[in-house]
């Protein structure tokens, strides 16, 4: 079965069900010293993985000795939030069975679940600038992807989705529903949005984006954040990219508190927000040590926001200079490898309880329990050909096909990076395009 591990993962379209959708087949490729289960679920009022750890920690604890073993590993260790009490309670109790596993309790900071500094926060180890955590003999994964890998095993596909239904919402509970249906239709399921005018985020409130509630579930939607209109949170994801350069032109005082609180920076990264502001103001970073490539090593957290006296917003500067960089054919050269992480860096972790207070969202910091009743049936269901890092799926059916739940919809171009694409619902596919393709019962 472990020969079959990695073959198994990628016929069942297992992704990173917790970030970008990273197609988790090519992590059980390699040979690993360290497995880590990222446990942490850092975003602010997100509940899945912290519920699924307490009510699967069996499963997750055997999903996790199997990818453990079949990477040669030498530990397996569940990272989660030492305020997780239920979760590293039930792990605790199935813990005896798997000598190779243990667990690693994480303070409540902001961004704990970021890849790389979980990394850190388990070995010690500092993955190098541009790197990624095999770099140091290190395989990350999320909780809900791990116990889909283990569906995987028992010929299950990937073809539904724990996610978060919370803040303005009737009644906050965490759900598994079927891939393909509308943010709306999720949302019905915690008795839809409490407020007339407002607006969904999907992921977590700092690096979440927002949608159109028509717009599809996929395998990386973790969350669905209901936020009224004017909320604080959306003063700040909607404003425009022109006026965020105007503002850091104008009004950053160079103070580096943004750079003080980064946590690639706090890993020994070359990377200092306050310096790449300047250039909004002067054209240039008045250090010869420091270009705009810097930008990439920035994670998107956007942390250096709220500690921002003046509010300015650091990372959307970076990423529009990614975007220009990566637009000219320029790609990140940068690949110091830090040994150790910054001076003081314990002290510098920003707590997430602060975090919720200045988004604004301290009302809806309450629990979303895992609502385990039935799911509505659905009679249509929207599937993007594109939940994952990498190339889209292409289609191996064609308009008027029957499928069965499970039935393979789409497959993994040759030679790509890509995950396969199963049926969520039994029905007729009515439409294939080249973004989704449509089923109906």
């Amino acid at each position: 079965m472990q020969e079959n591990l990695t073959a198994l993962t990628e016929s069942a379209g297992v992704v990173g069900a917790g970030g970008a959708g990273f197609p988790t087949h090519v992590k059980l490729k390699g040979k690993a010293k360290t497995v880590i289960i990222n446990g942490a679920e850092c975003e602010p009022l997100l509940r899945v993985d912290q519920q699924l750890m307490a009510k699967q920690a069996g499963r997750l604890l055997a999903a996790l000795d199997k990818i453990t073993e079949h990477l040669g590993a030498e530990e397996g260790v569940v990272a989660l939030k030492e305020h997780y009490h239920a979760a590293a309670e039930a792990l605790r109790r199935e813990l005896p069975r798997y000598p190779k596993l243990r667990l690693h309790l994480l303070g409540a900071f902001y961004p704990a679940g970021d890849e790389q500094v979980i990394v850190y926060e388990v070995t010690g180890r500092v993955v190098p600038e541009g790197g990624i955590p095999m770099n140091v003999g290190v395989v990350v994964t999320n909780v809900e992807t791990a116990l889909n890998v283990l569906d995987a095993i028992d010929g299950h596909p990937v073809t539904e989705k724990y996610v978060t239904l919370t803040g303005a919402v009737r009644t906050p509970k965490t759900v598994k529903v079927p891939l393909g249906i509308t943010v709306a239709e999720a949302l019905q399921m915690a008795g839809g949005p409490a407020v007339a005018d407002y607006r969904v985020v999907n992921g977590g409130p700092m690096m979440g984006r927002m949608v159109s509630p028509e717009s599809p579930i996929t395998k990386t939607t973790k969350g669905l954040i209901v936020v009224p209109a004017g909320h604080p949170l959306l003063n700040s994801l909607e404003r425009p990219l022109g006026v965020s350069l105007r503002q850091a032109a104008t009004a950053c005082m160079q103070c580096s508190l943004c750079s003080e609180v980064c946590p690639r920076g706090l890993l020994g990264h070359r990377i200092q927000p306050h310096k790449l502001m300047r250039l909004a103001a002067y054209g240039s970073m008045c250090d010869p040590e420091q270009t705009p490539m810097n930008a990439y090593l920035c994670c998107g957290c956007r942390l250096c926001e709220y500690a921002c006296v003046m509010e300015l917003q650091p990372w959307k500067l970076n990423g529009n200079l990614k975007g220009i960089l990566g637009g000219k054919g320029i790609r990140n050269s940068l690949n110091n490898k830090p040994e150790h992480g910054a001076p003081f860096r314990e002290y510098k972790r920003y707590p997430v309880h602060k975090l919720i207070h200045q988004l604004g969202l301290t009302a809806y910091d309450v629990d979303a329990p895992l609502d385990e009743a039935a799911v509505p049936s659905y009679d249509r269901v929207t599937l993007p050909l594109r939940q994952n890092v990498g190339a889209a799926a292409e289609p191996v059916v064609k308009a008027g096909s029957r499928v069965e739940k499970g039935d393979l919809l789409a497959c993994i171009p040759q030679g790509q990076l890509g995950a396969n694409l199963h049926a969520s619902i039994s029905g007729t596919v009515t439409a294939v395009s080249d973004e989704s393709i449509v089923i109906q019962t």
